[in-house]
């Protein structure tokens, strides 16, 4: 039997209704997997499915987390699940199967999540579509001619066509943001650090990589947040701990805040119209809560704008090594999307090149630090900016295995033109789903705070929330429908 208005309800209310035996785990875990096998024909969202495990996970009786009972997926990059398939989006590491967990899938099996599947990711999560040789492309369900985001797109598509109410998912260039903005949905990237690598790794892409989820509502993000934040064993360093839990402060007035608007994208590519029109409508918005909202400016020197593309290119590398030594044989370019082949079979950059990219990371956070901190200016408590410089883009334009690498490059660095800075700096940045253009697509605002305070990010996110709902927007492709 449907569970009434299953797509209307977040994930903290669908754990209250399994509390208080309104609904069983495994009465929401068939509705989920009955819902993704209505509409994952049409986006391509979730891959390896594991319906019986999860089956008998729910049944068996799952730990008594925050999350008891809510369907969740997992992102097929980065979070290993012992004894489930992992691909990275790569015919290389295809069907790889981990024999141990990662903390966040520890911490989010704790939390008492109903597990059932991994979402689709481009290869190495090196382009922002997810869209891949191994297992196609994921349509974006306000229009399936255009790309979901990238690379955690089929996390978003899933939560969009009402699935599940959120999705894990990782960002180190915008990965998180990007694919919420796509989809209409709410995406924070925590501060650097904040959740943890391990435990197999430190750190992501020289510490500007960051797990967490993509979301409708804003409070899920933060009980998912609450119950993955702070160290593992071993972590080499680690955000500050918060005040008090995020969850508390959904719904904290968030008082009269500083706002500096910048619509200049950092790479300076060029903008869309409608990204700009969305960033202003926020503003606007803003300023009718009662915050000072202004135009503002953040230069950061030419030598220290782009250290992303040397730290990726040797960390997908050394990647591929270690999986060739694993199957005893070198990768050909066969094995892989012909672009991520041209990024690994080059001179990759010398120790110094990669130390100075490393600096650079490092430079970047102190220069965002000080816009903040008011030290060369007025000082703000956010920053706001268009998540991307373009709406949704079509499908192609991105994907890893376009013939015109130059092309390719510069349709990428739209999409990242505002957001892979604060990977750099280690901000906390989220993107808020308050705009939709002309053609049906949303286009998304970014919020950004100063380091460590995701705390403001989602007070304010919060009173948008209320303000102007967009949770009640549904794409076209629905598993409603």
């Amino acid at each position: 039997m449907a569970i009434q208005g299953y797509a209307d309800l977040d994930a903290v209310e669908l754990a209250r209704m399994v509390a208080d035996r309104e609904v069983s785990a495994i009465e929401l875990l068939e509705e989920a997997i009955e819902r993704a096998e209505r509409v994952n024909p049409q986006i391509n969202a979730v891959v390896y499915p594991w319906y019986d495990h999860a089956r008998e996970n729910a049944l068996s009786g799952l730990p008594q987390g925050p999350l008891h009972g809510v369907p969740f997926l997992l992102k097929d990059l980065g979070t290993l699940y012992a004894g489930q398939p992992i691909s990275s989006g790569s015919k290389v590491f295809a069907d790889t199967i981990p024999d141990h967990d990662s903390e966040m899938v520890i911490r989010y099996k704790a939390a008492g999540l109903s597990i059932f599947g991994r979402t689709t990711s481009p290869e190495m999560g090196i382009t922002s579509t997810t869209e891949s040789q191994l297992h196609g492309k994921t349509r974006n369900p306000w229009n399936l001619d255009h790309t979901a985001g990238g690379s955690s797109g089929g996390a978003a598509a899933a939560v969009a066509t009402g699935i599940i109410p959120a999705a894990n998912a990782s960002d180190g260039g915008g990965s998180i943001r990007i694919p919420a903005t796509c989809n209409g949905l709410f995406g924070l990237k925590p501060t650097r650090a904040r959740t943890p690598a391990g435990p197999d790794v430190g750190e992501g892409w020289a510490g500007m990589s960051t797990v967490h989820a993509v979301s409708r509502s804003v409070r899920d993000s933060a009980v998912l947040l609450d119950a993955t934040a702070g160290p593992d064993i071993g972590a080499p360093y680690f955000a500050p701990p918060p005040e008090r839990s995020w969850t508390e402060e959904v719904g904290r007035d968030p008082g009269t805040l500083r706002i500096g608007v910048i619509l200049k994208p950092f790479n300076e590519c060029e903008i869309d119209g409608d990204c700009i029109a969305a960033a202003e409508h926020s503003a606007e918005l803003l300023r009718s809560l009662g915050h000072e909202v202004e135009d503002a400016v953040l230069e950061i020197p030419e030598e220290v704008r782009n250290p992303l593309f040397d730290i990726v290119r040797p960390s997908t590398k050394l990647a591929f090594d270690q999986k060739a030594e694993e199957l005893g044989r070198t990768p050909n370019p066969e094995d892989m999307e012909p672009i991520t082949w041209r990024m690994i079979s080059g001179d990759m950059p010398t120790a110094t090149e990669y130390i100075a990219a490393t600096r650079a990371v490092h430079a970047i956070g102190r220069f965002v630090g000080r816009w903040f901190a008011g030290v060369d200016g007025p000082g703000y408590d956010v920053m706001l900016t268009p998540t991307m410089a373009t709406p949704p883009l079509e499908l192609g334009k991105l994907s890893l295995d376009r013939d015109d690498m130059l092309a390719q490059g510069q349709d990428v660095q739209r999409t990242v033109g505002f957001t892979s800075l604060f990977n750099a700096s280690g901000n906390p940045a989220a993107s808020v789903p308050l705009y939709w253009n002309e053609a049906g697509l949303p286009v998304g605002t970014q919020f950004v705070a100063p380091y460590a305070d995701e705390a403001t990010l989602f007070r304010l996110a919060a009173q948008l929330e209320a303000a102007q709902p967009w949770a009640n927007r549904k794409p076209p492709v629905h598993s409603d429908a």
